[in-house]
């Protein structure tokens, strides 16, 4: 299997589009056709990785931080980013990374953080505006089973965790073959009337090639009739952050030491207590200062993330305590499920997870 056959695998269970505009995903360097010897799975790409990918023979490396990020203009390995990518390059190693797609994914970084804890009923903090599209296409009756086939097929009709969601009504349908067509039924300069099924199906913006593409491919008319409209919607299951109910409300020292318990913390930074029981928690894992406003508007009891900065602590209001637990701490459970996914997906080669050490911050008590 070729390292672009991976990614395409691994990009049908974490698009890609998930990802922020600002970000760096996908494949930062290798070559595409290559074959797959072993996976090695990291959060950060770093020297010693690439080296650990070395000893085990993987010639791809699937990170959750992308190595190459922003202002890369030369390769000299003057930096700790450059000696990296230039000893992967130089050993044919690949390097994919993933990031915000899966920082967005309703199972991904936020949804790890959740089950540590043990939340309950978890919903996302703040819904991505996904670009979602609603497709119209008119069809003859005897065909509408096999053109609702083929948009299931290329991704059409994905409603949270439902597929192959649709509508259709039936109609009479009238059309007039003009000079120059070649219609599927009836004959040129005779008004036609046509049994015909509406079949309206919701996509993500992004799947709208294949879609039509595939749409055009299973309908039996030479012109298909075909209207797609620019949803407002939010998708409820795509977005950063996510929070959910404790089983049973906890006094705040007893939440903190929970909470440290639960990542293996050194410490907590944390904004003033408000003297309530913790029940809802907000998390977002990494840098979630942005979170906090959304935080608030869910009513939760105490906010999880990484990276708070002392006037965003001015922001809880003494209705919610803030909680700094580390960038990489709001991370740590990444690499062992990115590894769990791609374990289920691929059989034929090794995939590993990295032992090394990424996380720079280190504590003296």
């Amino acid at each position: 299997m070729t390292i672009s056959e991976v990614i395409s695998k691994i990009e049908l269970r974490i698009p890609l589009q998930q990802a922020e505009d600002f970000d760096n995903v996908g494949l930062l360097c290798g070559v595409p056709d290559r074959n797959v010897s072993g996976i090695l799975v990291c959060h950060d790409a770093l020297e010693n990785v690439v080296d650990e990918a070395i000893q085990k023979n993987c010639n791809l490396i699937v990170c959750f931080h992308p190595i190459i990020f922003s202002g890369l203009k030369s390769l000299t390995g003057k930096n700790y980013v450059e000696r990296a990518v230039l000893k992967a390059i130089e050993n044919k190693i690949a390097i994919y990374a993933i990031h915000t797609a899966f920082d967005n994914d309703f199972f991904g970084v936020n949804h790890g953080i959740c089950s540590h804890l043990g939340l309950k009923d978890v919903k996302i903090l703040q819904p991505k505006k996904n670009n979602l599209k609603q497709l119209t296409v008119f069809v003859p009756k005897e065909q509408s089973e096999q053109v609702k086939e083929a948009l299931f097929s290329a991704g059409a009709g994905n409603i949270g965790f439902y597929d192959e969601c649709s509508f259709t009504l039936n109609g009479n349908g009238t059309f007039r073959p003009t000079e120059g067509s070649n219609p599927f039924s009836g004959q040129q300069d005779v008004r036609e009337n046509a049994d015909e099924d509406m079949i309206s199906v919701i996509f993500e913006g992004y799947k709208q090639g294949r879609i039509i593409s595939a749409m055009k491919a299973a309908h039996p008319y030479e012109e298909v009739a075909h209207q797609i409209y620019q949803l407002e919607n939010d998708n409820q299951h795509t977005g950063l952050g996510m929070y959910g109910d404790l089983e049973e409300g906890m006094e705040e020292q007893d939440f903190l030491k929970f909470v440290k318990e639960k990542f293996g913390l050194e410490l907590i930074k944390h904004s003033d207590f408000t003297g309530k029981k913790i029940k809802r928690v907000g998390v977002l894992g990494g840098s979630g200062a942005s979170g906090i406003k959304a935080a608030l508007s869910q009513k939760c009891d105490a906010y999880l993330t990484g990276d708070i900065k002392y006037h965003d602590y001015f922001l809880a209001e003494s209705k919610m305590m803030i909680c700094d637990i580390g960038h990489y701490e709001s991370e740590q459970f990444v690499t062992q499920q990115l590894f769990e996914i791609l374990s289920q997906k691929f059989s034929t080669f090794a995939i590993s997870k990295s032992i090394e050490k990424t996380n720079p911050v280190n504590y003296f008590i």
